[in-house]
């Protein structure tokens, strides 16, 4: 049997694009709740540039080659089911961790947060299916980072004000 192994992608161009779009999403959630913070920004920016850039497109890269042999309705869904999953409740509470330890509020990281996530993305299930459908189907592997961010970027202004709607 031979070994799949993927090939790890980090390239300049997914740095600058994580750094720009998820600091961009977020500094509009952050002014619509009077909450900018210049350390908040810069985090978000490092976040984007560092753990989002290598981890959603090796992700991406991984579903085209574990549903490779798949096709029709079985491959849509597979490709689509993936990507939800890895945007799940607990990356949406790292996600939402992130923005309270970049704001300075460390106390506020606790089990509430996580209920906050986790009600987030169960609202948020027939939104994500449509634009993770699109993205993994619809959508260029070396493009669907750019896709995903734009995407992720607008979901973080809901993540951000998901706080307030939820709590």
């Amino acid at each position: 049997m031979k070994n799949k192994t993927i090939k790890l992608q980090f390239t300049k161009q997914n740095i600058l694009k994580g750094a720009i779009i998820y600091s961009a999403g977020d500094s509009i959630a952050a002014f619509l709740l009077d909450e900018f913070s210049i350390y908040r920004l810069l985090g978000m920016m490092f976040i984007g540039a560092t753990i989002y850039a290598f981890e959603i497109p090796n992700y991406f890269t991984w579903i085209d080659l574990k549903t490779k042999k798949l096709s029709g309705i079985k491959k849509i869904l597979s490709k689509t089911s993936l990507a939800i999953a890895y945007f799940n409740p607990i990356w949406i509470f790292r996600h939402l961790a992130f923005i309270k330890l970049f704001s300075g509020n460390y106390t506020d990281i606790n089990f509430n947060l996580f209920q906050i996530a986790f009600l987030s993305f169960l609202v948020n299930i027939p939104i994500s299916f449509a634009a993770n459908y699109m993205i993994q189907n619809n959508i260029k592997l070396n493009w669907r980072f750019l896709a995903s961010a734009i995407f992720s970027a607008i979901m973080a202004i809901y993540y951000a004000l998901s706080e307030t709607i939820f709590q």
